[in-house]
């Protein structure tokens, strides 16, 4: 016992809290027991900087979102990428589906109406142009109840409470188009599922104050919602947007979808139905995601809660089977991290995966220890999926024009009384700090902040020399070909004997297949020969990308000639 009292204060007394810190501790009035602080180098070996109070357990917020996405990306990989799966049930002759067009959904967070074109197009390329059956939903991937909203606070129909489902859309989210200078209201997307009654009063008065925005009610005692406008608005505004979680997101996307196609030229004689796909039904083919790097970039620097859950439930029913339940996805996460290592000691509750819960737990040095361990796996890979001071998501406004700007990549986390932040931070002389802050008070909102923008100022300033290497990830070249910055292979060149550097370059490409051995000519003759510039990216497997294309839009004109002529399966890629 001794001995343990002994340990305890040394490791006390080593790792004491700098002057700079204790002093920026007493200024913001904020107890100590009240804030954890962890700081250290960056990586596995690095020497811790300060720390307080670093295992008592805290309520993290939002900064638990990273024991989710960093799950995920152990488990999937940042290539991954979310399906859905379109079948036809019944037979199709002269272009009539004689049954219905059947749609698996797997809880794709991303699915939008911008996908429809692409969907619309993908039914249209297997021959249908009429439906005399339904379109049958099947959602039993998420066994998650039929709750619109999770209820955490008062704003039950704000977009960050949306609950998921495994055929979502549009995030869960309706958007009203209000237009007073036309004087009317309309959805922005074609949807049955709810209505709106537009009683706004238009006034000749300057857009500001109680006239620049429309009042909004909503009534959902019956079976459809009711959207009411009302008070007045000035004609002198512009267009206004509202965004609400009012209905099933699997009924928007029934009618949303049966409209693309009627604007196609393919008529749908029946109505939605829900159930699971038929033994009989065929396979028509399969919708993709954008990768899993974008879609935990945006869970982490937008702090979307919705992502954060649905890639909870995802790696769930990925290790544990479907269907997908909040207990599977909590145990998977927990196990996955444990596997690698990644999963330090202390009391960790994830609840639902957002950190939007009183109920979820942790402390700062696990999550410091889980940073550490990303780092070493992913590099700055995984440091670009954080919000960047002065840059983007959640740290867009904080830090700009200030010292820390592009020079600290951090999650945050906000309810209230709980303000945290961790993440990294870059000094003067370019060495990587690992920086946890959290602080559950309730001064945590104004104070909190401050305090914490004034220890990542104070690191950021600092001149201390790097004294862990960082991981670089590199490519290496093999004889008989050359590799461009992006670690592609162009055959027939000689080979360069020097290493190189993985880039950042952001172009879209389209992805036409993926081989365990280098394509055959005759396969990228074809290519070729229908005039697409293509290169093979070499990592793990050997990726066929056609392009690049400047935008999105170029790519998925594109695409649709690839999917005719090349792969069915083919899809657009950013890199």
């Amino acid at each position: 016992m001794r001995s343990l009292v002994v340990v305890l204060l040394l490791s006390v007394w080593l790792h004491a809290l700098p002057h700079a810190i204790n002093e920026e501790i007493r200024k913001s009035g904020i107890s100590k027991n009240q804030i954890s602080i962890y700081i250290k180098e960056a990586g596995k070996k690095g020497k811790v900087i300060a720390s307080l109070n670093a295992d008592k357990t805290r309520t993290p917020a939002s900064v638990i979102k990273v024991f989710t996405t960093y799950a995920a990306a152990l488990k999937l990989g940042f290539d991954y990428r979310w399906p859905t799966q379109f079948y036809k049930a019944g037979n199709l002759t002269n272009g009539v589906l004689h049954g219905d067009l059947v749609i698996k959904g797997f809880g794709d967070p991303t699915l939008n109406a911008k996908d429809l074109e692409t969907i619309v197009n993908d039914i249209r390329a297997k021959g249908i142009r009429q439906i005399t059956g339904d379109i049958v939903i099947d959602r039993s991937y998420f066994q998650v109840g039929d709750r619109d909203s999770s209820g955490f606070d008062q704003n039950l129909y704000s977009a960050y409470n949306a609950m998921p489902d495994a055929m979502m859309f549009n995030e869960r989210v309706v958007t009203i188009c209000v237009n007073p200078k036309e004087r009317r209201a309309y959805k922005k997307h074609a949807d049955e599922s709810y209505r709106v009654v537009n009683q706004l009063e238009h006034v000749n008065k300057p857009c500001r104050g109680k006239y620049s925005w429309p009042g909004v009610s909503i009534d959902k005692s019956e079976v459809i919602p009711t959207v009411l406008l009302k008070g007045k608005i000035s004609k002198q505004c512009g267009e206004r947007n509202i965004c609400k979680v009012i209905t099933k997101p699997y009924k928007s996307f029934y009618y949303a979808l049966k409209e693309k196609m009627n604007e196609a030229g393919i008529a749908v004689r029946g109505t939605l139905k829900l159930k699971k796909v038929p033994g009989n039904a065929t396979m028509l083919f399969t919708h993709h995601s954008e990768p899993l790097e974008k879609i935990i970039s945006t869970t982490s620097k937008e702090s979307n809660n919705l992502y954060a859950r649905h890639l909870m439930l995802h790696l769930g029913a990925q290790v544990y089977g479907a269907p997908a339940t909040l207990e599977k996805g909590r145990d998977a996460i927990v196990s996955i991290l444990r596997a690698k290592g990644a999963l330090g000691r202390g009391t960790l509750k994830i609840d639902n995966g957002s950190g939007l819960s009183r109920i979820s737990k942790m402390n700062a040095r696990q999550l410091g220890q889980l940073y550490d361990d990303a780092y070493v796996h992913f590099g700055q890979k995984w440091m670009e999926t954080l919000s960047i001071a002065g840059i983007d998501g959640t740290m867009k406004r904080r830090f700009r024009h200030t010292v820390v700007s592009k020079k600290a990549w951090m999650k945050t986390g906000t309810i209230k009384r709980v303000k945290n932040i961790g993440g990294y931070v870059k000094n003067r002389a370019g060495k990587l700090y690992t920086v946890v802050i959290l602080i559950n008070s309730s001064k945590a909102k104004y104070r909190g902040t401050k305090l914490q923008n004034e220890i990542l100022e104070w690191l950021a300033k600092s001149k201390a020399k790097p004294t862990v290497k960082a991981p670089s990830r590199t490519v290496q070249q093999t004889k008989g070909t050359s590799q461009n910055l992006f670690g592609d292979i162009q055959t027939n060149v000689p080979a360069p004997t020097q290493k190189v550097k993985e880039t950042s370059v952001q172009k879209y490409y389209i992805q036409a297949g993926a081989f365990s051995k280098m394509p055959d000519g005759g396969y990228l003759g074809k290519i070729n020969a229908l005039g697409f510039r293509y290169r093979v990216h070499h990592a793990g497997s050997y990726k066929v990308l056609i392009g690049a294309y400047g935008d999105e839009k170029g790519a998925r004109e594109a695409l649709i000639k690839v999917r005719a002529e090349i792969s069915q399966g083919a899809f657009i890629v950013k890199l």
